[in-house]
């Protein structure tokens, strides 16, 4: 096993309950199936590489963690696949039994790691049908329209990077929270910067 990232456990730590043994599971998998596996933060999230290449990532939120590698397309077939639910192929993840069983998920780590040595590359997407923009609450829809400059800078953002920010504010419990993340998200989409732009350098 690779040397632990404090980094991760950190992060483990401070996500919510619901997700710390959703995590945790997922780091003991990738270990277990994967001892040459590295640990280390990609984009603020928990990542794992082998051979110096991006094997998998996970990540938690307010209400759900995900989990998924990074040529997923050609791991999880399209019947398994629910990367249109959320990041990675496996949805919106609440409890560790919305993951499938460890036969299963040790054998696509298994996968991950076989298209790392023998070098295949994850296809170009080019000609694909594009995910539609999401649907924007109105509220961010009225607090852009009266911010000209974030308007057009988040018209001018991919729809998963507008998906991000629709995510981030209707996450949101409570009102007030609600209200602090409409109002930091137009002030970061009028600088043109991503949801988590922070993590760009990680």
């Amino acid at each position: 096993m690779g040397q632990p990232d404090p980094r991760i456990d950190a992060y483990i730590g401070t996500s919510g309950e619901f997700a710390r043994p959703i995590l945790a599971h997922l780091r003991t998998l990738v270990h277990a199936s994967c001892p040459q596996a590295e640990e280390t933060l990609k984009w603020g999230m928990p990542s794992f590489t082998y051979r110096g290449r991006i094997l998998c990532s996970m990540a938690a939120f307010k209400q759900h963690a995900t989990f998924g590698f990074w040529q997923g397309a050609l791991i999880v077939d399209a019947d398994g696949n629910q990367a249109d639910e959320a990041m990675g192929q496996f949805g919106r993840l609440a409890k560790v039994s919305d993951l499938p069983g460890k036969r299963v998920m040790a054998g696509y780590i298994k996968q991950a790691m076989a298209l790392i040595d023998t070098g295949v590359k994850t296809p170009k997407t080019r000609g694909t049908t594009p995910r539609p923009p999401p649907v924007v609450p109105e509220d961010l829809a009225a607090a852009l329209a009266a911010n000209p400059p974030a308007a057009k800078a988040f018209a001018g953002f991919a729809p998963g990077q507008q998906r991000e920010y629709v995510d981030w504010i209707t996450e949101a419990k409570r009102e007030q929270t609600r209200q602090q993340r409409l109002s930091q998200a137009v002030e970061w989409i009028a600088q043109g910067k991503l949801r988590h732009w922070k993590y760009m350098g990680c």
